[in-house]
């Protein structure tokens, strides 16, 4: 059995408020002990972290890991292409202490982020352990439409850029089941537009109540969560009464929609960090070098309903998990919605459980996100202390999964 002893470390387990002077013992996989001191057993390595703050491996609810941030790019890839190119993404998340990712849509007709999940399940490859929605399921016309970021004349060079799209029960049911078919750990849909896409708007909603409520129950007959791409209140309001597990993104929801969500015990996963840095530089035209002037002029139009919407999140007891949207920006970056989060009023606290225990609670994995006797031995460090510099989050040094150690300090 391979056996490590961490020592020298503040310990945080995912829940308490502070962190604490712990040893952390780790037989094979799991934790096995978590006490003041440990006596070393034979032929355990013993791991010296001083000054570091261990905590459970991070775990990013909203990754992209075959997309990039000009998805147009992408059109033309095949799926072995873009496959490949999310290897070296997978270990940048691994590095960024991420042991746990959900990804929300590969942009492709096919299925690469399922063969991606399998291959680092079966150790073939190196990365956080992947739970996946395949495809981003839309109405024709919606978010999830990648056919308008083409040309008719490229329509059929594109390889059908329409793949997830359904209108109506009938249709709906069908993708639904396809994706599960093919898969799919979770099912996403667009519930409105989005700021990205060019042919729609992030507060108009895209699906029925009718529409929605056969997409969640289909999704639910086979034991599968749902997640809706939404923005505004009114689809906000659509998905929580047609029974979704989280809403992804939200930043254009009221108090009164949060109350609602709130009142649901519905899970929120934010994506502050690629609103608030397109947000906070509304007025800066360099940073919109490159960027299309539809998605600016969104951003104007919503600017304050943005803003407000940001202060009544941290004001409120929403189960807030943590989601970066990652693939929309660089996904080495993705530490940074920490420091968004905190940007905004959310505690370091709140922002910290919200990338372990209430993720995985989300998540509905039991055995990671919190560090305790018996769980999977998911653990990172940072030198200094989240609780009081959120920004330390970006410079994790120590990243285990599963027992398995993939980053160690220079001088560990």
């Amino acid at each position: 059995m391979a056996t490590t002893l961490i020592t020298g470390a503040n310990v945080w387990d995912g829940i308490a408020e502070t962190a604490n002077p712990r040893q952390v013992l780790v037989v094979d996989d799991r934790i096995d002990r978590i006490d003041e001191t440990i006596d070393p057993p034979p032929g355990a390595e013993v791991l010296d972290l001083p000054g570091r703050t261990v905590t459970p491996g991070f775990i990013d609810c909203h990754t992209h890991v075959t997309l990039a941030p000009n998805i147009q790019e992408l059109a033309f890839l095949s799926s072995p292409a873009k496959t490949l190119r999310a290897l070296p993404v997978l270990k940048a998340l691994l590095d960024n202490g991420f042991t746990t990712i959900r990804d929300l849509g590969c942009g492709d007709v096919d299925h690469p982020t399922v063969d991606l999940r399998n291959a680092v399940a079966a150790g073939l490859v190196p990365g956080p352990r992947m739970l996946v929605a395949p495809h981003i399921l839309s109405a024709r016309g919606g978010h999830g439409d990648f056919s308008g970021l083409l040309a008719d004349q490229y329509q059929s060079a594109g390889r059908g850029m329409e793949f997830a799209t359904a209108d109506g029960p009938d249709e709906i049911r069908t993708l639904v089941r396809q994706e599960i078919r093919a898969g799919a750990d979770w099912i996403k849909f667009a519930a409105t537009g989005g700021f990205s896409s060019p042919s729609d708007d992030p507060n108009h909603t895209t699906y029925s109540q009718q529409e929605m409520d056969v997409l969640v129950a289909t999704a639910t007959d086979l034991d599968v969560p749902v997640t809706p791409h939404c923005f505004g209140d009114e689809a906000a309001r659509r998905a929580v009464r047609a029974g979704v597990r989280s809403i992804d993104h939200g930043n254009l929801i009221s108090a009164d929609g949060l109350a609602m969500i709130e009142d649901a015990g519905v899970f929120l996963v934010p994506t502050q960090y690629v609103v608030l840095s397109d947000l906070r530089n509304l007025d800066n035209d360099e940073h919109w070098q490159g960027r299309p002037p539809y998605k600016r002029a969104k951003f104007v139009k919503y600017r304050a309903q943005l803003e407000a919407a940001a202060e009544h999140l941290a004001g409120s007891d929403v189960k807030v998990a943590f989601g970066t949207d990652a693939g929309m920006f660089p996904h080495r970056d993705n530490w940074r919605e920490f420091g968004a989060m905190v940007s905004t009023g959310i505690s370091p606290l709140r922002a910290l459980r919200a990338a372990t225990s209430v993720a995985a609670e989300m998540l509905r994995l039991d055995e990671v996100g919190v560090l305790a006797a018996g769980k999977l031995a998911d653990l990172v460090a940072m030198p200094g202390d989240p609780f009081t510099d959120i920004q330390v989050t970006g410079r994790v040094d120590f990243v285990m999964r599963s027992g398995v150690v993939h980053k160690r300090p220079t001088a560990a």
